[in-house]
């Protein structure tokens, strides 16, 4: 499990030197914190969503949750949701003895009256997301090209060696982007990476040659159950996601700010990567 600290957030910043919990609520008045929020995603048995308000530069806790349906009402100490500028909403374990937030935020806004419009500027500013990827198999026997070159997918321009092209935030602690291929079965991961210009952190389905310094995968060994390698990419859905670390699920996370489609053209033909903002989730909290 990560060690959890509470960093900057964009245009304010607090330490969680000290946490207050729903202890106080139980012996002060109460008012309601309503969250209506859109395309959040169940998460796996061992992780909750936590709400958290900001009063006097410290996060407090308003309760956790697992339901993605809404609205959903929590009640919050009177004073300290009287005295809150922003609200956070973050991931947390299921069985969690830090009281401090984790890095996992995944939402978040600041109080103008007593709504607080919320987004996932926390975890990056996807408005002018872009990429490109091409189709070539560098981890073939031997590094050769065999005229097989629609059996990989590599994340950036073909060149020797290729060099990355993302548009893309660099991510704070907690989270990592991910590359998939849609295959026959569902989605097949291309690995794990935070940084555009390097290898990914996985080779699972690739040959016994070294990949070029790009994030990307060949797919010719160890194909999983419904799959057939090695794998034609062409036609297939390709997607960028933000997941959160550590990542309990081997299916993509809600956050996929990056969708393209590969075309026929195998390198040095290039595919676009166009922006998904509608899959970034979004919302508004009011307080009563």
């Amino acid at each position: 499990m990560i060690k959890k600290t509470f960093l900057g957030l964009l245009a304010f910043s607090f330490f969680a030197v000290s946490c207050s919990s729903d202890d106080d609520n139980n012996t002060s008045t109460t008012s309601d914190l309503t969250l209506n929020l859109q395309g959040l995603e169940a998460l796996g048995s061992d992780y909750v969503y936590e709400g958290w308000i900001i009063v006097n530069g410290q996060p407090v806790s308003t309760g956790t949750f697992t339901s993605v349906t809404f609205p959903q009402t929590f009640p919050v100490n009177t004073e300290q949701l009287d005295n809150a500028t922003t609200f956070v909403l973050s991931i947390e374990p299921a069985v969690d003895p830090d009281p401090a937030p984790a890095d996992t935020k995944i939402l978040v806004g600041d109080f103008n009256g007593t709504i607080a419009t919320v987004n996932t500027d926390i975890v990056g500013d996807f408005s002018n997301a872009s990429g490109a990827f091409f189709l070539r198999t560098p981890t073939d026997e031997m590094g050769m090209n065999n005229g097989n070159d629609e059996n990989g997918v590599w994340f950036g321009t073909p060149g020797m060696p290729p060099t990355p092209n993302f548009v893309l935030p660099t991510l704070p602690a907690g989270w990592a982007y991910e590359g998939w291929v849609v295959g026959d079965s569902g989605p097949l991961s291309t690995g794990v990476f935070t940084a555009f210009n390097s290898a990914d952190n996985a080779a699972p389905f690739s040959g016994p040659a070294g990949g070029p310094p790009v994030p990307g995968e060949d797919f010719f060994e160890n194909a999983p159950t419904g799959e057939t390698f090695p794998l034609d990419v062409r036609g297939r859905t390709v997607v960028i996601s933000v997941e959160p670390v550590p990542d309990d699920s081997p299916a993509p996370f809600v956050l996929k700010p990056l969708v393209g489609t590969a075309g026929n053209e195998t390198a040095p033909a290039t595919h676009s990567l166009g922006a998904n903002l509608g899959s970034l989730p979004i919302g508004s909290v009011t307080r009563n």
